[in-house]
C-alpha cells in the first residue's frame, strides 16, 4: 500500500519527525534517527555556533542526501525574530522550509499566536515553505492555512512535558478542517500517544525530547516509528463504531437447535 505524506511539494513515506535538540552526545541523536527511520529532522539554527567556521556543528554530523533539514526558529520571541532566523537558516542551509516558532513564554513554552502569523505571512511571502508551531487553536489554524503555510503544527501539551495529548477534542477539529497536513508537535511522551493522534487522522507526529530523553533513544526511536505506524493504519483501516452495549463476536444462530438436537 502507497501512502505517502506529502509537504511542499515533496513526497515523504515516514510520518514521524524528530528533533536533534537535547541528545546527550552526537552518538544517541545518530542511533535515535537511525532507529526512528524518519526523514524531516529540525535543527535549531538560532543555537548554534556560527561565528567559527572551524567548530563542527550537528549540521555536520548528518546526512543531508539521507534527510530533509528542516530549520526551526527556536529562541524567537518576536515576530522580526523569527523571520531574522529563517532567514539566517536559508543562507545557512540552502533550503527555504522553515519551522516557525515565535515563544515569549520562558516559562510554560506557549507559542505566541499572533506573532506566529504575523511571522508565517512574510515568510511566506519570502518565499519559504512554512510549517508553523502552534497552540491548538482551530481559527488560528485556518488563519495560518489562508496565509499560504504548507502545515499546521498543533501542540499535544507544553514542549519537553512529557504530558501526552492534553488537546485532541482541539486537535479532532483542526484536523477536520484542516487542508494541510497536520503534525501534531510537542508534549508526547510515549509511542501510544503518537499512535493515538494518528487515529484520529493527525497526518504527522514530531517527537524530540521524548526520545532524545529516554534512556536507550536509538530503541525510542524505534518504538515510536511503530507507533506512528500502527496508528496510521488504524485510521485508514478505519475503526469500529462505539456501543453503548456488547454486542457478541460470535453468530449465535444453531446454539439452542444443537443443545437439543
Amino acid at each position: 500500500m502507497s501512502d505517502i505524506l506529502t509537504i511542499g511539494g515533496k513526497n515523504f513515506t515516514s510520518r514521524l519527525m524528530t528533533g536533534t535538540g537535547k541528545h546527550r552526545n552526537t552518538k544517541d541523536l545518530l542511533a535515535a534517527l537511525e532507529g526512528s527511520r524518519c526523514e524531516i529532522i529540525t535543527v535549531a539554527i538560532g543555537r548554534l555556533n556560527l561565528d567559527d567556521p572551524n567548530e563542527k556543528t550537528l549540521l555536520d554530523h548528518i546526512d543531508w542526501d539521507k534527510y530533509t533539514i528542516l530549520p526551526n526558529t527556536a529562541g524567537s520571541a518576536t515576530a522580526e525574530q523569527a523571520v531574522m532566523v529563517a532567514r539566517l537558516a536559508r543562507q545557512v542551509t540552502g533550503s527555504n522550509w522553515i519551522k516557525v516558532e515565535v515563544i515569549p513564554d520562558p516559562k510554560y513554552l506557549l507559542p505566541d499566536p499572533i506573532g506566529t502569523l504575523e511571522a508565517c505571512k512574510i515568510l511566506v511571502k519570502d518565499g519559504f515553505v512554512v510549517l508553523p508551531y502552534m497552540t491548538a487553536d482551530v481559527i488560528l489554524a485556518e488563519r495560518l492555512q489562508e496565509a499560504g503555510c504548507a502545515t499546521v503544527m498543533p501542540l499535544g501539551s507544553p514542549i519537553g512535558s512529557g504530558q501526552g495529548v492534553k488537546t485532541r477534542e482541539e486537535i479532532e477539529i483542526i484536523i477536520e478542517r484542516a487542508e494541510v497536513p497536520v503534525v501534531v508537535d510537542a508534549g508526547l511522551g510515549v509511542p501510544s500517544e503518537a499512535s493515538m493522534v494518528m487515529e484520529i487522522g493527525a497526518d504527522a507526529v514530531l517527537v524530540n525530547t521524548a526520545i532524545a530523553q529516554a534512556e536507550n533513544p536509538g530503541l525510542m526511536g524505534e518504538a515510536f516509528r511503530l507507533g506512528v505506524e500502527a496508528g496510521r493504519k488504524a485510521f485508514l483501516a478505519g475503526r469500529i463504531p462505539e456501543k453503548d452495549y456488547a454486542s457478541t463476536s460470535s453468530p449465535g444462530a444453531g446454539i439452542a437447535s444443537a443443545a437439543t438436537g
